[in-house]
């Protein structure tokens, strides 16, 4: 996401480089490039000229350091005019009600259903939540049923009506099943809707009325750039809305709608979709996206979702099995698993800063670890439990049986045999299951098997 903003900023800070103070000569060079590039990524033409007017303020007016070079000082103010511009601050959801009820609204296509999936599987794994998605699109085809087979997907259960179009009714007899039952989120999933159909605009405003949402969501299609911001505040003037949620985002290389739609609407950007899985959702954080726009990374998101997945218990009885060098291909499997549970394998490398840049034009898909999954499928339980004991026979036959080379199972072996060595130097001290995650990954990255 945003890789040809990233670019452009970065072009225009090289401006400032090698300049021994800030001028008002080579800072309103460097934010007239500045501004094209957020033109180009689509942002709001008013919002990209007060972000630079901004900047160019804030820049003039620091007394700035002789340690303190006047590109690098420039970096820090875009970033946190960045973050402000986009929130400041993450906005978690209000669900104070018994059961709290979440409303969508949107477009067409924007995403609605499969949020909804999303956000229940989110509040159910994540906050013990007790949630019932219901089905109040009455009138796209196989709507009810897309949100019945997304329910099943996350293990949540679907209310819906088949032979009632009253939204409401649906609504209510919904939020009734859910006291009865002790669900303490309803979220309600409704039709996507154009802002200039009246009767379609008022179904919505008299469904919220009925319901009183504790929070109303406007799910927005991020890929749609501008027409994204003019369509979310013609919503919130019906609406007026809790949060809006940007869909799509991994898809984005311009990124304006992020950018722009906190300032226009005046509403926080709550929730990002960063991939097809359910697990593809995360908190938006302004200031952890401004260092990403920036090229800095994100590595406290990436942490956050490798303590997601790893299992406190299970690291530990791994880290046994590491000092004792009893790590064996079934573990190294299970490390493989919970990282693909992780997300878009690209998308967390680009967490690393530097590494976003790095692979830009790297093609990683979430196959990446497929050759090595077939490879080690291939092996017997015990080849699997004692890697020591794969011979050049063995290896020919793991060979044929994953449809590989034998250099693509010589290349695996001595990878695992590295990771193995560096997982245990590291258990010498206070191991970390991020970093022995990491090293994996390291050891494996480029050097995968092609298949």
């Amino acid at each position: 996401m945003f890789e040809n903003l990233s670019e452009r900023l970065e072009r225009s800070f090289k401006i400032l480089k090698g300049e021994g103070k800030i001028t008002e000569i080579n800072v309103a060079e460097t934010l007239k490039d500045v501004r094209r590039a957020l033109l180009d990524a689509d942002v709001n033409y008013k919002v990209a000229k007060s972000f630079t007017d901004s900047v160019k303020q804030k820049a003039m007016g620091m007394n700035v350091l002789t340690a303190v070079k006047p590109s690098q000082l420039m970096v820090k103010i875009v970033h946190d005019e960045l973050a402000e511009l986009m929130g400041g601050k993450a906005v978690e959801l209000t669900l104070e009600n018994r059961p709290a009820i979440v409303l969508m609204s949107g477009l067409q296509g924007s995403g609605k259903t499969t949020f909804s999936g999303k956000l229940a599987n989110m509040l159910k794994n994540k906050q013990h939540k007790n949630p019932l998605l219901v089905a109040c699109d009455v009138y796209r085809p196989a709507a009810i049923q897309q949100l019945h087979v997304v329910g099943e997907s996350v293990g949540v259960p679907v209310y819906s009506e088949p032979d009632n179009k009253n939204v409401v009714e649906i609504a209510n007899n919904a939020i009734r099943e859910a006291k009865a039952k002790n669900y303490n989120v309803v979220i309600i999933d409704t039709a996507g809707r154009l802002a200039v159909d009246e009767e379609m605009m008022n179904e919505i405003a008299t469904l919220k009325e009925a319901v009183n949402p504790d929070e109303t969501l406007f799910v927005v299609d991020a890929m749609t750039g501008q027409d994204a911001v003019n369509t979310a505040k013609e919503f919130n003037d019906r609406l007026d809305f809790d949060g809006v949620v940007l869909t799509k985002l991994d898809g984005d290389t311009r990124g304006g709608a992020a950018l722009s739609i906190r300032t226009v609407v005046t509403k926080p950007i709550k929730f990002v979709g960063t991939g097809e899985k359910m697990e593809a959702i995360d908190v938006f954080h302004p200031d952890r996206m401004a260092d990403r726009i920036l090229g800095m990374g994100d590595i406290v998101s990436l942490v956050e979702r490798a303590q997601e997945q790893f299992d406190e218990k299970q690291a530990k009885e791994l880290e046994k099995k590491i000092r004792k060098n009893k790590f064996d291909f079934n573990d190294f499997m299970s490390q493989i698993q919970q990282i693909k549970k992780m997300g878009n394998i690209k998308d967390l490398a680009a967490m690393i800063p530097g590494v976003g840049k790095a692979i830009k034009d790297v093609d990683i898909d979430d196959n990446a670890f497929k050759g090595v999954e077939a490879i080690i499928q291939s092996m017997t339980p015990k080849e699997r439990a004692n890697p020591d004991i794969i011979n050049q026979s063995r290896r020919q036959r793991i060979a044929k049986g994953s449809g590989s080379k034998i250099e693509d199972v010589n290349r695996l072996l001595k990878q695992f045999e590295q990771t193995r060595k560096v997982m245990k130097m590291m258990t010498g001290g206070n191991s970390s299951k991020m970093m022995q995650m990491a090293n994996a990954m390291r050891h494996m990255k480029g050097g995968m098997p092609k298949m």
